[in-house]
């Protein structure tokens, strides 16, 4: 990340979209299909449905541009997704570091400076407002306002958040659905300032992952910094 705006809009990203994990490949099989033109709240609900207490983890490949610098980023690795509120990036490139969290607390880890900051996870949510519904699609309604929007392509849905408070740093969040699975197959994050990140997720793979993978020791003599809150 270029700077604290974009990490802190990226944070915001991960959190609301993979929180809750993916049980299984498929929707249950007495899933009721949905109508041609389905309503956000039906969309909402499938996910619902979709989403839950597994864990799973996915390769990614990122995309992210910096409008008034004229600078696009390109970066991908691999991320891991335990319910309540763990993860773990793993940037391979264009540089190797890590974003890692227990669902409190957050580090962020570059091993070629050695160097770790930490924050705390929660913070960065609208001054806490997030932790009401990271593990709950119902409750994303509380804090955005959702619409169907025109998918990439026929076979998916598409739904747009707006944050109901005002947030420089996030303007919209596009969740890119696919019809049959209800897989979250990309997000598009927008910005006041024009930058967009977009997130596409691939070879996903659902087993039960270890708490200790989402916990960090800081290594000896690591220079540490701290996120202001």
């Amino acid at each position: 990340m270029k700077n604290k705006s974009a990490l802190l809009t990226f944070i915001v990203c991960i959190f609301l979209i993979v929180q809750p994990g993916l049980s299984q490949n498929t929707l249950p099989e007495d899933s009721p299909d949905l109508p041609l033109s389905p309503s956000a709240q039906q969309i909402i609900k499938k996910l619902e449905m979709r989403y839950n207490a597994a864990d799973f983890s996915a390769t990614f490949s990122q995309e992210s541009t910096l409008k008034a610098l004229d600078i696009m980023d390109t970066a991908a690795g691999k991320v891991w997704f335990k319910h309540p509120g763990m993860m773990r990036w793993e940037y391979e490139r264009p540089e190797k570091y890590a974003i890692i969290s227990d669902g409190k607390n957050l580090w962020i880890y570059r091993p070629e400076d050695n160097q770790v900051v930490i924050g705390d996870a929660m913070a960065y949510f609208s001054n806490g407002k997030g932790a009401s519904f990271l593990s709950n699609f119902k409750l994303v309604q509380d804090a955005y306002t959702v619409s169907v929007a025109k998918p990439p392509n026929d076979g998916q849905y598409s739904l747009k958040l707006v944050p109901r408070q005002k947030q420089m740093d996030l303007s919209a969040i596009f969740l890119n659905i696919e019809k049959k699975s209800f897989d979250i197959k990309s997000v598009l994050t927008l910005n006041d300032y024009g930058d967009e990140t977009q997130i596409e997720f691939t070879d996903a793979k659902f087993q039960e992952l270890d708490a200790s993978l989402f916990n960090f020791k800081i290594p000896p003599g690591a220079d540490i910094l701290k996120l202001d809150e």
